[in-house]
């Protein structure tokens, strides 16, 4: 009886921090479908990814806040309908609403026919920057949960990897913890240049960063 109770507690001021937030709020004003938006928002105003004319994938798309965002940077005078000067690649194993100008792709990235759909859509041409704001399921059992977050995060290394341009970014959602390291390592190992980002938007009881890699370094080798 008494967890129950604690759980419709914890439901309660959970629904009450999230209709109260503000960027909640400013995201139901400017017509985004999650705060999220306002984070990748951040991350590119401070490093400039996004610009006009690019191929952006976006990995884990589903709500489609950041689809959203770079569908409006890549538009003329940021208008989230209408002409789109650029390619908007959104895939995710669960359903998107459609957003004009996108294109989705509902399945998971690894399947042969989810990466021949992607192969179709690219013809022929490597992304600009790489989105991810992909999460698993979680457990609650801290250990299995940065083990499922930290593989999330390599598999969108690797797709980098395969479909980025040399000189392209990736963006990637982790969680401070026993991977952070290691995935810090790991993106250093990647590319030239490694910024982490917190931006304003995240929840400030969340541990989670975001990492950014400019730069394969496989060029180099190459």
């Amino acid at each position: 009886m008494s967890t129950k109770s604690t759980g419709k507690k914890v439901n309660k001021a959970w629904l009450h921090d999230h209709i109260n937030d503000p960027w909640v709020k400013l995201a139901t004003r400017e017509g985004y479908r999650a705060r999220a938006a306002y984070k990748l928002k951040e991350i590119d105003e401070t490093l400039g990814l996004i610009k006009p004319g690019q191929l952006v994938i976006d990995l884990g798309s589903t709500p489609g806040a950041w689809s959203q965002y770079a569908r409006r940077r890549m538009a003329p005078g940021g208008a989230a309908s209408g002409q789109l000067d650029g390619t908007i690649i959104a895939l995710d194993m669960l359903p998107m609403e459609p957003i004009e100008g996108v294109t989705f792709l509902l399945g998971d990235f690894r399947e042969p026919e989810v990466l021949a759909q992607l192969e179709a859509a690219l013809q022929g041409r490597k992304a600009d920057v790489v989105v991810s704001d992909m999460a698993p399921n979680l457990s609650g059992i801290a250990s299995a949960d940065a083990a499922r977050v930290a593989h999330l995060v390599e598999l969108a290394v690797d797709f980098a990897n395969q479909h980025l341009r040399p000189e392209g970014a990736l963006v990637t959602k982790l969680f401070h913890g026993s991977s952070y390291d290691p995935l810090n390592k790991l993106f250093k190992d990647t590319f030239k240049v490694v910024k982490k980002v917190k931006p304003k938007a995240s929840r400030d009881k969340s541990s989670e960063t975001f990492l950014v890699g400019i730069g394969l370094r496989t060029t180099d080798t190459a």
